[in-house]
């Protein structure tokens, strides 16, 4: 048998294209948690809060539960939609 040949796995040839699907959409959705945390630390001033989503990387489990559960922050904070009611004079 001959082993040296990389190219010719069976089934990995259908297994790699959406292994490397799943790769970038987990980078995204990584990427996108801990920007939203990463930018609220900050305009929050919490610093160690941002070193620590500097440091981990927990796939954004860590900077969910900062946003949602320690900030209180809604959906709408992030879509451009209000969480705010108008102040009536």
């Amino acid at each position: 048998m001959n082993y040296s040949n990389f190219g010719d796995f069976g089934m990995m040839g259908f297994v790699a294209p959406a292994f490397g699907s799943m790769i970038i959409l987990v980078v995204i959705w990584s990427l996108l948690w801990k920007g939203l945390a990463l930018w609220r630390a900050a305009k929050r001033s919490d610093k160690w809060w941002f070193i620590a989503f500097l440091l981990i990387n927990t796939l954004g489990i860590l900077e969910i539960i900062y946003l949602f559960g320690v900030t209180g922050a809604k959906i709408s904070d992030f879509t451009g939609g209000t969480s705010e009611q108008p102040k009536q004079s």
